[in-house]
C-alpha cells in the first residue's frame, strides 16, 4: 500500500517543473497536522513537582513541553529555588511558561499578598519582593508572571454538581453565598480602594517587568460575582478588563484571557478575545467551557466540547492575531477512569482529553487560518 504521505518521483518532477515555469521559490511540503512553534500559540499544563522525571513523563506523552507552574513558595522566588527547576526540565526537552505569584495559602487567602491588596504598611516591603522575583524570572528567561487581586475569592458559591455520564461538573451559583458574613481575617474592602491599591502596585511593577522581558498577566475574578463576604471585586467585568491594561500601557501589562469567565460574564468570547489579542495585552490563555444561566451569578462548568462558547472560533482568533503565548486548556471535568487512579493521578485522564480537544482545535485554526 502506497504511504498516505508518499510522493512520486514523478509527482516531485511535474511540481517541480510548474515552479520553474512559474518562477516561484521550491515548494514547501507540509507532512501531517501543524505542530507548535516559536510563531504559533503552545498548549500548557500545571507541574506539581518539577523535579520529578515520571510527572515529566506524563506530561511530555500527552505533548506537554511548556510548563504553568501554581504550587509555589512565598515570595521572592530566589534563584536557589528556580535554577534547578529550570536546569531539571531543560534536561527533560521541557521549558517554565507560566509561574503564577501565590494568592491563597492553607484554605484563607495569602497573608503577604493581602498585605498588598488592603495597601497597609507593610505593602512596600511585599511588592520589593515581587520586584525581586521578576528579576531573577528575567534572567532565566521565564516568560510570563501570573497574579491574582482578590479581597475574597467567592467560591463559597461552588457546588459539585452531575453530567453527562456522571461525570462530575462545577457549578455556581451566587444565592449559596450572597448572605455569608466577612472573614474577620480579611475584613472588608470596597471597589474604589481596591483599584487604588491594584494601580499602585501595577506602577510599583510593570516597569521592572518590561526592563526584565517578562510579562505580568493578571487573572481576572474568576467566579466573577460583584461582591464576596462583603468586599467588591475589581476584576469581574469587561470594562474592568480594559480598565486594566488602561491604567498602565506597557507589553509587560496583560490580562489572562479566560474564554469560560468571559461567557460567565455574559460577554461574546470571540468579540472580548479579538479585543485583547488584538491589542497584545492576552498574557495567556485559559481554554475551557460553560453554560450560564445569569450572567456572573449562575452557570455550570462543563466539558469543552458541549458549552455555550464555539472553541473553535475562539482557537481561530488567537491564530489570525498571531498570538504565541500559552493556552491551558484547565478545569477537567471528573470521570470514572481518573477516580480509579490513585490519588486520582492529578486529574491525568480528564486533563488529557482537555489537551487533545485543545490540540486539534489548534492544528485545524491552524491549517484553515494559516495553510500549515
Amino acid at each position: 500500500m502506497t504511504p498516505r504521505h508518499h510522493l512520486s518521483r514523478r509527482r516531485l518532477m511535474q511540481l517541480a517543473g510548474a515552479t520553474a515555469l512559474s518562477g516561484a521559490a521550491s515548494p514547501a511540503f507540509s507532512l501531517g497536522m501543524p505542530q507548535e512553534g516559536p510563531d504559533t500559540p503552545k498548549l500548557t499544563m500545571y507541574m506539581d513537582n518539577l523535579l520529578d522525571p515520571a510527572e515529566a513523563r506524563r506530561l511530555k506523552q500527552i505533548g506537554i513541553t511548556w510548563i504553568d507552574i501554581q504550587n509555589v513558595p512565598a515570595q521572592p522566588w530566589g534563584m536557589d529555588y528556580l535554577q534547578p527547576r529550570v536546569d531539571f526540565l531543560k534536561s527533560q526537552g521541557m521549558r517554565i511558561g507560566i509561574m503564577m505569584i501565590r494568592w491563597s495559602y492553607q484554605g484563607g487567602m495569602d497573608p503577604d499578598m493581602n498585605q498588598i491588596v488592603h495597601g497597609t504598611p507593610r505593602r512596600d516591603a511585599e511588592i520589593d519582593k515581587i520586584k525581586e522575583t521578576i528579576v531573577n524570572c528575567g534572567k532565566l528567561g521565564i516568560p510570563v508572571v501570573e497574579w491574582n487581586f482578590y479581597n475574597h475569592r467567592a467560591t463559597d458559591g461552588y457546588s459539585n454538581t452531575l453530567g453527562r455520564g456522571d461525570s462530575g461538573m462545577s457549578t455556581f451559583n451566587y444565592a449559596k453565598m450572597a448572605d455569608l458574613p466577612p472573614l474577620p481575617a480579611e475584613g472588608v474592602q470596597d471597589y474604589d480602594s481596591t483599584w487604588r491599591n491594584m494601580e499602585y502596585f501595577l506602577k510599583s511593577v510593570v516597569p521592572v517587568a518590561e526592563k526584565n522581558n517578562v510579562v505580568l498577566s493578571l487573572h481576572p475574578n474568576d467566579p466573577p460575582p460583584p461582591m464576596s463576604r462583603g468586599s467588591a471585586q475589581v476584576m469581574n467585568s469587561l470594562s474592568d478588563w480594559k480598565r486594566l491594561i488602561a491604567t498602565v500601557d506597557s507589553p509587560s501589562n496583560c490580562l489572562t484571557w479566560d474564554c469560560g469567565v468571559t461567557r460567565e460574564l455574559g460577554e461574546d468570547p470571540v468579540a472580548v478575545g479579538n479585543y485583547f489579542a488584538s491589542r497584545k495585552r492576552i498574557g495567556q490563555v485559559h481554554f475551557r467551557n460553560v453554560i450560564t444561566r445569569t450572567p456572573r451569578l449562575d452557570y455550570t462548568e462543563v466539558w469543552p466540547d458541549e458549552g455555550d462558547n464555539d472553541m473553535y472560533n475562539v482557537m481561530k482568533l488567537l491564530v489570525q492575531n498571531r498570538y504565541t503565548r500559552m493556552i491551558m486548556p484547565e478545569h477537567p471535568r471528573g470521570n470514572d477512569a481518573d477516580r480509579a487512579l490513585p490519588n486520582g493521578w492529578g486529574g491525568y485522564v480528564g486533563w488529557t482529553y482537555d489537551v487533545a480537544y485543545a490540540r486539534a482545535m489548534l492544528q485545524i485554526a491552524l491549517r484553515q487560518v494559516r495553510g500549515l
